[in-house]
């Protein structure tokens, strides 16, 4: 037996985007009951809420729900890998490419540091950074290339090749991510 929940999901999969009133009235449901499941199913992750439409005339705005892009799926993985694989990519010029224009190495240690974060948090690395006695580690606590890493180690080398352009000063990988058990990648910088 199909459970309403079910039915609001498989709906959100066939139109890919609707609001509480769409399904209310397709599935023949109540608003709040849609309401309700649509709840649950955001507090799961297998919704999202991707607007906010205003109503014509009086009312609260709509919002609009989807199946999660990341749920969805892509190729990226398998493009990536054909690229590094045969298409001779230049890692050190990917990593001048993702560095930017930005030109950090006049400014202070802890602003180049921030800064650099923020442009690596941007890309999806869960980057922080810290202080140590032997000077600053940055820590990544994602890898974004976690699909194809294991096959393409050589992106470690590119991400320390963009600290060096995003930063002005060499780094040295200590951890990586799933090896013996850790859970970041770590950088000491300056060395």
């Amino acid at each position: 037996m199909v459970t309403a929940r079910q039915k609001v999901l498989a709906h959100l999969n066939k139109t890919r985007s609707a609001s509480a009133r769409d399904v209310s009235r397709v599935l023949k449901m109540s608003a709040a009951n849609v309401r309700h499941h649509l709840r649950v199913l955001v507090s799961d992750g297998r919704l999202e809420m991707t607007s906010v439409k205003p109503r014509d005339g009086r009312g609260r705005p709509e919002k609009v729900y989807s199946i999660p892009r990341a749920a969805l799926g892509d190729n990226l993985a398998v493009l990536s890998d054909f690229l590094l694989t045969e298409g001779g990519v230049d890692l050190d010029v990917l990593a001048k490419h993702l560095a930017g224009e930005s030109d950090l190495k006049t400014l202070p240690i802890v602003k180049r540091l921030n800064l650099t974060i923020e442009k690596l948090n941007e890309m999806k690395y869960h980057a922080r950074w810290e202080a140590g006695p032997e000077g600053p580690r940055i820590i990544f606590g994602h890898c974004p290339y976690a699909a194809i890493i294991e096959k393409h180690p050589e992106l470690c080398k590119m991400d320390e090749a963009f600290l060096k352009d995003l930063l002005g000063q060499s780094s040295e990988q200590l951890t990586k991510i799933g090896r013996d058990g850790s859970l970041a990648c770590v950088f000491a910088m300056g060395r």
